[in-house]
């Protein structure tokens, strides 16, 4: 099996950019280990025709965050609450499943 990455991340298409000192903000209330002082990169996985996925790195740490497509209309097509009970639930029990760290309900 090759060890490369299946897939890479590339610059935030305009459109889809995410407010980062607002993310860092609650990212450091939700998730044990973030500094709210330090800047988080943020690029996105090009891949994809549903939910939009992002890398957060801060220092060494690597974070995914997934949310709607911007403008999404069709709430039950893009239940993120549903994805994280779904993979809250199964990671214990699957270890390719992701572990989940936290979910935000916020639409802003």
């Amino acid at each position: 099996m090759s060890t490369q990455q299946l897939d890479t991340t590339r610059a935030v298409r305009s459109g889809e950019e995410l407010d980062e000192p607002r993310l860092r903000a609650y990212l450091a209330s939700a998730i044990e280990g973030i500094d709210p002082a330090r800047d988080i990169t943020i690029t996105q996985f090009p891949g994809g025709h549903s939910n939009l996925t992002y890398l957060l790195q801060q220092g060494d740490r690597e974070l995914i965050l997934r949310r709607p497509p911007v403008g999404s209309k069709v709430k039950s097509a893009h239940d993120m609450g549903r994805e994280y009970r779904v993979l809250s639930s199964l990671s214990p029990h699957y270890a390719k499943a992701p572990r989940t760290l936290a979910y935000c309900d916020d639409e802003a």
